[in-house]
Order: C-alpha cells, then structure tokens, then sequence
C-alpha cells in the first residue's frame, strides 16, 4: 500500500473514492470496526463508502491502495455494488465511536482514569497485514467546556468504555464532521445513525443548518425529528424553511399540531405556508414556491444580476427573475413577466429589466394539476413557471425540482428502498 502505517480514521470521512484509472466513484463517509471475542484489539476490516443515489457500500480494507490525506483509491478487481449493512460484531468510527465518553487510565493501569471523550481512532497495519485500532485521540473532559479540553493520545490498552452504551455519546466531534457537508449528504449521514442518537445530533444543529437538512429527509424522519425538538424550536426551524418545503412537512402532523406551530411562526413567515396550505394536492399551488426573485420593471440589470448572485438562491430560483408591478412581494401588483438569466447577462448594465420581459409564455394557474405543469415546461425547456391568480398577481413559481419532488415516490429519499445493486468491475 502506497500510505503510512498509522491512519486516523474520522480524518478519512469525505475524501473523495477514485477507481485505479482515476475516476470518482463516491466519498467515504466512515469506517468499519470488527470486535475481536479475545483481548486483542478490534481489528478495521474496511471503509464504508456512499455512492449515487446516496447508496453506502463496503470497500475492504485489501482493496485499497492508497489512503491518505486527499483521496482513497481502489485497486483492481470487482467492487459489491450491494447496499452496507453492519454485522452483529461490526462498529461504525464516527457513527458510533466518536464522541464517544471513556475513562483514559494510567500506564498499568494503577491510579484513577482520567475522564475524555473520543474525537478519532487510530489504525496500524500489522506484519501480519491487519488494521488493528491501536491508538484513540480524546479531548480531556471538564463538564459544559469538554469541547475545548485538551487533546492527547493513548494506547488502545489504556481506554475503558470505548465499547460502552451508546448513551455514552456525545455530538461535538461528530457536529464538526457534519458541518463539512452539503445538507443532502448531512441528511443521508443523519439517516444512518439510531434514532435516538439522529434526534440529539439534529437539535444540536442551528436553525438554519437544520431546516436545510430537514428538507433533503424523508417525510418519515422530518416529522420524527420535529416532533422531538420543544415547540418554540420547531417554529424557528420552520421559519428557516422555504415556505413550500415548510407546507410539506406541515401536512404530516395533525390538524392540531399543524395550528399550533402556525402560530408559534411569525406571522409574515406563517403567513405564505398557510397560503401553500390552503391549496388543493397535486397542483401548481400547492407545490409552488411564494419567495421567487421577483423585480419591478425599473430595476437595472445590474441589479437584478446583483440579486440572483445572493448565495442562499438555489440554482432553479437563480436562473431567472420575474417581473411585476408593487408590492414585489407575493401576491404582487400586476404580473408583467419573465427575464432568463442569460438575458441579463447579454444586456448593458443600465438597461431595465421592463424592457426585456418575456411575456409570451401563458402563466400557471394555482389549480392546475402537475400533469399541466409537467406538460408546459417540457415543451418550453424551462426550470421554472410563473403562478397567477385571476387578478394577474403572480402567487409564486413552480420549479423544476418542486415538480420532480413531487412527481418521484413519496419515499424516493428513503435509501432503504433502493436497488441493492449489484457487482462491477474496476
């Protein structure tokens, strides 16, 4: 193998997999412990790696080659395409190790332990070409400020507990990880973890970063998470949401709880998700979105470019601005139409977006039905359609992947439900 003898393994979460001619082939997301029955220590048997469509696989620990501080790489030979599941005696690094809270004793064990908790595990490889875990990095642990303890290491030998109940566990070293990652790939990360533990990692998150990942969850785990946080927390989370994702998660829960959390929210956040709610199933206004870019027809280009460069737009409600008379914000004055992004771009900066409104295209009304909808931007090549109401308001727009989401499986998150795949040859 082209790497050290030593790997800490938490380090090794998010490096990108290649193939031996160089092609990416999915991101590793953890590490794979095999408990020993004698008192050797616990042997890494091989890497979990996630795929497309969010699939987790195992990599064994003799297919790789390379494993450093950049990438992983595989060698040659037939790679098992089939969904990873852990074993009766197997345990996962970062899911069930890191955070973990163990009592670091002295050399020979005589005197009391310190207290510490997990933040990586190391490998070594053996002559006999074994990843034993042999050594555990822990940060020193003093109460309410254990994140900012000292960290050291120690022998394999000298931790007590690293095998212990799971309620052992903390979320800072894991919350670090989680941080790195884009919210579909946290929300996958989430999907792994036993319920108990899910729900604790995501009330630790912040509003923001929850509501992101809560929109890329099955309904079965939104609503599991959000039934679990206080009440005052789950309407600052759903504040956080986008206004069609936060109605969707709102349908889930009894009338009862739904009035509730709706006036927790502030009222101008409340106000257009009781709007989407409001709506028929399986229509443009129920799957539209009421906060798309929408200009008055004196705005310039250059403002306008300045308003779709705003980090937070996805890039479906970035690739054009709509275009309608005062108030700007949904429902609007008069709908006046819409200006593609390439426009803007082929425009003088001074130039005013009035004057390049594409008004052709027939609006949606709230109550057509997703085949409509599905049928009008296919024979447009368009990402996004305006919705109007019988005064020509415009009420939001329907985006492409508003109209996927809810045209896929209601389950099509849940990777329980995927293909367990097959074997292919690197």
């Amino acid at each position: 193998m082209t790497m050290g003898t030593r790997v800490y393994l938490a380090r090794l979460a998010g490096l990108p997999v290649f193939d031996p001619n160089g092609d990416r082939v999915g991101r590793i997301r953890d590490a794979v412990v095999r408990l020993r029955t004698t008192n050797r220590p616990p042997q890494i048997v091989g890497l979990v790696a996630e795929m497309a469509l969010r699939r987790r696989i195992f990599l064994p620990i003799g297919r790789i080659t390379t494993m450093d501080s950049e990438a992983v790489v595989l060698s040659t030979g037939t790679l098992n395409l089939r969904r990873f599941e852990k074993r009766p005696n197997e345990l996962l690094v970062v899911e069930d190790l890191l955070d973990r809270r163990v009592t670091v004793v002295p050399d020979g064990g005589d005197g009391p332990g310190t207290q510490a908790m997990v933040v990586d595990i190391g490998m070594e490889l053996t002559r006999a070409n074994e990843w034993l875990v042999t050594r555990v990095a822990v940060r020193g642990h003093t109460g309410r400020l254990a994140r900012r303890g000292h960290v050291f290491q120690a022998e394999y030998e000298r931790i007590r507990g690293l095998f212990g109940p799971t309620e052992t566990q903390g979320t800072s070293n894991l919350l670090a990880l989680l941080e790195q990652m884009r919210p579909a790939d946290m929300a996958n990360a989430l999907q792994d973890l036993p319920d108990a533990r899910r729900n604790e990692v995501a009330a630790a998150l912040s509003d923001r970063k929850l509501a992101d990942v809560l929109e890329e969850l099955p309904e079965h785990d939104q609503v599991e998470i959000l039934v679990h946080l206080d009440r005052e927390r789950a309407a600052d989370v759903l504040e956080r949401m986008d206004p069609d994702d936060a109605a969707d998660l709102l349908a889930e829960l009894p009338q009862t709880e739904q009035t509730v959390l709706l006036d927790l929210m502030e009222p101008e956040e409340a106000a257009p998700v009781r709007q989407l709610m409001s709506y028929q199933a399986g229509t443009a206004g129920s799957v539209m979105t009421s906060e798309p870019v929408i200009l008055t027809p004196d705005t310039t280009v250059a403002e306008a470019l300045a308003r779709i460069r705003e980090p937070e737009l996805s890039p479906v409600v970035a690739a054009q601005v709509f275009v309608a008379r005062a108030p700007a914000a949904t429902p609007t004055g008069k709908y006046l139409g819409m200006v593609h992004f390439q426009r803007l771009l082929r425009e003088p900066p001074a130039s005013i977006v009035g004057g390049l409104v594409d008004s052709d295209l027939e609006p949606l009304r709230p109550e057509a039905t997703l085949t409509e909808v599905i049928k009008q931007m296919a024979t447009y090549d368009l990402v996004a359609m305006p919705v109007i109401d019988s005064s020509h308001r415009l009420l939001g727009a329907v985006t492409v992947d508003d109209v996927l989401d809810h045209s896929l499986p209601r389950d099509w998150r849940d990777r329980d439900n995927l293909d367990p795949g097959e074997q292919v040859r690197l």
